[in-house]
């Protein structure tokens, strides 16, 4: 589908979402309504990222990692995650 008919069957102009692509706009409550609506989505669904099987697999390593750890390693590991993320996010 087209940015155009997109932007169409969601009423909105395709520049607000070349915005949201480019994320230089977060939509509001509303459009993802919308969005979820027009598709048939759930917010879930279209927010959050399908997890691959190569993720999947780190994300099972990393689970049973974190099954034996104490909150404050919970915590500590929580606070790494948020710096390392940040950091790939401003490359």
């Amino acid at each position: 589908m087209t940015q155009a008919k997109f932007a169409e069957t969601i009423g909105l102009s395709v520049e607000a979402i070349r915005n949201i692509e480019h994320q230089k706009y977060t939509p509001s409550a509303n459009t993802i309504d919308m969005i979820c609506n027009k598709f048939n989505l759930s917010p879930v669904d279209l927010l959050i990222p399908a997890i691959t099987d190569d993720q999947s697999s780190v994300i099972s390593a990393i689970n049973s990692k974190l099954k034996d750890c104490e909150p404050t390693e919970l915590n500590s590991i929580n606070a790494m995650v948020d710096i390392i993320r940040m950091t790939y996010r401003h490359k």
